[in-house]
């Protein structure tokens, strides 16, 4: 590998074996190295491939000015994230979570707390991921000496939950958890009842009404192909979850201007319905 550019005496900028561009992460890769000289393979831990021209830009800006522990422990707990979730991440979390690390323990250095506002929310609404963002503050605490608060933990599942959607834009995550809110309260409010927030039935809904917000917030409506008949049957039976999701129509017509196709108007009324009987 030939070194196009260094950005620290850990990280450089070279091409792989397809003539792409790649970010290269290794101890001492660079060190008394100059562009044009060649690099082993076996002395880089870490290979980023960044195919948004942009976000790959920023990318090498953020590395050239921070510490390699930094982000070695963001590329960690992606890998972690990405393994326990199962599920593949917005490359743009190599830039914002390493950011936002860095920039919450340099904070919690000189003892500056920033408050989450959502923790409660996120800790309902995204167990997973805030389960995520406890790890990260125990491993930082252990290798670093250095303890972010509660709050962190839930910024950083924050950043887990933004990498999972198409539009990965922090101000939108934060709409988007009040927007979960908003349709819980919704549902909650209709049935005059709270959910057992630990079971089973509660965790699938809410997991329905992700990807389905994220559909809303992109405007990109799923259009299905339910039967006439399959839907006159829900209506039937669901009859009392369907009237719940006019109600939730409202809602978004009026934040969104969004309106839900037939089958995602079924879909959701069966998750409400078979949350509200399991509740009784």
């Amino acid at each position: 590998m030939v070194i196009e550019k260094i950005l620290n005496n850990n990280v450089v900028v070279t091409k792989d074996e397809n003539q792409l561009e790649v970010v290269v992460m290794g101890k001492g890769l660079a060190f008394n190295k100059k562009p044009g000289d060649f690099i082993s393979k076996d002395k880089v831990d870490k290979v980023f491939l960044l195919s948004d021209r942009g976000i790959s830009q920023k990318f090498q800006e953020l590395v050239h000015d921070i510490p390699l522990e930094y982000l070695t422990i963001a590329v960690q707990i992606i890998e972690y994230a990405k393994q326990k979730l199962n599920k593949t991440l917005n490359e743009s979390i190599y830039l914002s979570l390493t950011d936002h690390l860095y920039t919450a323990i340099e904070r919690t250095k000189k003892n500056i707390q920033m408050p989450n506002v959502l923790l409660w929310d996120i800790k309902r609404l995204f167990p997973e991921e805030f389960s995520i963002g406890k790890r990260t503050v125990e491993k930082i605490a252990i290798e670093y000496n250095v303890q972010l608060s509660e709050d962190e933990a839930g910024f950083i599942a924050l950043h887990i939950v933004n990498a999972q959607t198409e539009n990965p834009e922090m101000d939108d995550m934060y709409a988007y958890t009040k927007t979960m809110q908003d349709i819980l309260n919704i549902v909650r409010y209709y049935y005059k009842t709270d959910f057992n927030e630990e079971s089973v039935y509660f965790y699938r809904f809410t997991t329905h009404l992700r990807f389905f917000l994220s559909r809303v917030v992109n405007q990109t409506q799923h259009e299905g192909d339910v039967e006439e008949e399959l839907l006159s049957i829900v209506q039937k039976k669901y009859g009392t979850a369907m009237t719940c999701v006019e109600k939730i129509q409202t809602y978004l017509t009026e934040l969104f201007d969004y309106t839900m196709s037939s089958d995602e108007k079924m879909y959701l009324a069966i998750h409400i319905a078979r949350l509200a009987e399991k509740n009784r």
